[in-house]
């Protein structure tokens, strides 16, 4: 029977997983291309002209109200209940740890961090980005309008732009940023591009944000994964530290001696020649039966010694024998219930308060003299 058979399944699996090198070959980081920056230009140029839009309440204000007053909730309210479900696709918590979940996955096989961190630093820029242009503008959703035909600006809300959006931009755009070739880049980039697409629509059907929103909030995804070539040497400084402080710990752990309390302990265990010695005492308790005295007392054993040694030892001008080690077992020292029965030396028999009565001879024990 071969070795592969024997080895179970998950054996097998861990013995691949083993075997793969720490950075696969065909891995390539994205670089800031010419054409990556001139689409990075268009969408910031894009970014830009929605805002100026929306702070000067142009025709894309008017869109906004027009889009709301024809509440395409009521229009298609079939819809509703599977829109509830998609746009979930655009909350950060759920994505988040999905997609955390699969490139943990892929760092663990690819014995490198970089997913992992690269989606740490993508989402940490959608929050600063996002999340201040959100505070700084303070625009309120549909449903809270005060006044219509106004762009609701600087009224303490936070929907401007669409953070659902922005997310799922980032979140799922991500797979396709870190895919290891071609085909599949282009693949993963299709359906980062419709679910974030889906989800923006999804947020307008349910009048939770405004077209704007939604447009700025595309933008300001996409300008996120198009600067992400730029924080590739970051990403890659973290990596390494990540990893050089694994090792210093590994040869602390490796080299690291005994603790003090330990040794303290082990000490009087440890011969002069790394062997183990032990000092036992009975432990098992001597009751009144078998000792003839109080019940839970303890009779200190001597340790058997041969006669050869103690001849030797008694003799002068001869070194005592060497004591042989004791075999430690990995088991339970097991106390025996059976003893040999010891005569006392002198008498241990308790006194009484109750004397015989003269002319009576007293009762003699069952054994002894």
């Amino acid at each position: 029977m071969r070795t592969d058979q024997i080895l179970t399944r998950p054996e097998r699996v861990f013995a691949r997983l083993d075997r793969e090198p720490e950075r696969p070959a065909h891995l390539q980081t994205p670089q800031m291309s010419r054409h990556r920056v001139v689409l990075l230009g268009s969408t910031l140029a894009f970014y830009l002209a929605i805002v100026v839009a929306v702070l000067t309440t142009s025709w894309l204000v008017r869109l906004d109200w027009q889009v709301m007053f024809f509440r395409p909730y009521e229009q298609w309210p079939q819809l509703h209940a599977f829109l509830d479900y998609l746009v979930v696709l655009g909350q950060r918590g759920p994505t988040a740890v999905m997609v955390a979940a699969w490139l943990g996955w892929r760092s663990w096989r690819q014995h490198t961090l970089r997913p992992l961190i690269t989606l740490g630093v993508a989402l940490l820029l959608l929050n600063i980005t996002v999340g201040a242009v959100k505070l700084g503008l303070g625009r309120l959703g549909p449903h809270y309008a005060t006044q219509i035909g106004s762009a609701e600006l600087f009224a303490g809300g936070d929907i401007f732009p669409s953070g659902h959006t922005a997310n799922a931009v980032v979140t799922w755009g991500i797979l396709a940023y870190l895919a290891s070739t071609t085909v599949t880049r282009r693949v993963l980039s299709v359906v980062s591009a419709t679910v974030s697409l889906s989800v923006g629509a999804t947020t307008v059907y349910l009048g939770t944000h405004w077209v704007s929103d939604v447009l700025l909030g595309w933008s300001a995804g996409l300008l996120i994964m198009l600067a992400l070539p730029w924080f590739e040497p970051l990403i890659a400084g973290v990596e390494a530290r990540v990893f050089a402080l694994r090792e210093r710990v590994r040869r602390r752990l490796e080299t690291g001696t005994v603790p003090v309390p330990v040794a303290t302990m082990l000490t009087p265990l440890l011969s002069a020649g790394g062997k183990w010695q032990l000092r036992l005492a009975d432990e098992a308790p001597t009751t009144a039966t078998a000792a003839g005295g109080p019940a839970g007392a303890r009779e200190p054993v001597a340790a058997a010694v041969p006669v050869s040694a103690q001849a030797a030892a008694a003799s002068p001008g001869h070194a005592p024998a060497p004591r042989p080690a004791a075999h430690v077992s990995g088991r339970p020292h097991l106390i025996r219930s059976e003893r040999t029965p010891v005569t006392p030396a002198g008498s241990r028999r308790p006194a009484h308060t109750e004397r015989p009565a003269a002319g009576r001879a007293a009762a003699r024990p069952a054994t002894g003299g």
